[in-house]
């Protein structure tokens, strides 16, 4: 789905927190609510932080945060009046692709409601 970004967006950290499924997070306690959605601020195995869905971790037999899906926490720099191309949906964010190639969430509300039809 594309959609035209109606409020220009900056990248908030520029080598932020990636995981994979099954990798071990640690969760500070830190947590915001955003949009009406729940984050949790961690730090990966290696070593870098930012802030995780609460849907992205689950805990494990022995008590450890595990990741459950792969997340990256790359934010994308836009413009206002850039299309980009929808791939996924979380906590009020969306993981965009840019027409240069360039992938990273972007807030949904910076984004317009309607779908571009491509004519």
């Amino acid at each position: 789905m594309r959609k035209v970004v109606t409020l220009g967006h900056d990248a908030t950290y520029p080598d932020p927190i990636t995981l994979k499924v099954g990798d071990e997070v640690i969760l500070t306690g830190k947590t915001d609510c955003w949009d009406g959605h729940t984050w949790l601020w961690a730090k990966g195995p290696d070593g870098k932080t930012g802030w995780l869905p609460d849907t992205a971790v689950e805990k494990n037999f022995r008590g450890q945060s595990i990741a459950c899906r792969n997340y990256s926490a790359m934010e994308l720099t836009c413009a206002t009046g850039e299309t980009v191309l929808i791939l996924d949906e979380t906590h009020g964010w969306a993981w965009c692709r840019s027409l240069k190639g360039m992938e990273g969430w972007i807030p949904l509300r910076n984004l317009s409601p309607q779908e571009v039809i491509e004519s």
